[in-house]
């Protein structure tokens, strides 16, 4: 699987230091950095990866919330439209 890293004309990239490989956001280095060059980081890095890393859950599990609750919107919708129509 190749992931797609390109960075934009005009914006300066955030290479990792480590295989070269460009980011346009500089927490997507540090995550990079955490999951693929994780034995030889430095105390710092660790810290910035579990920050990064913790703040990436939590949007996650805030996200599946919303999608959770959105579901359930639509379906008592679906469920309600049916009951008045039939």
């Amino acid at each position: 699987m190749t992931l797609d890293t390109s960075v934009p004309a005009g914006e300066s990239p955030h290479e990792c230091s480590r295989c070269g490989m460009p980011f346009r956001h500089e927490d997507h280095l540090v995550l990079h950095r955490g999951l693929e060059h994780g034995d030889d980081l430095s105390e710092a890095e660790v810290a910035a990866f579990r920050d990064a890393y913790e703040a990436e859950s939590e949007e996650l599990r805030l996200f599946r919330l919303k999608a959770l609750a959105l579901l359930v919107l639509l379906y008592f919708g679906f469920l309600f439209t049916y009951s008045f129509v039939t």
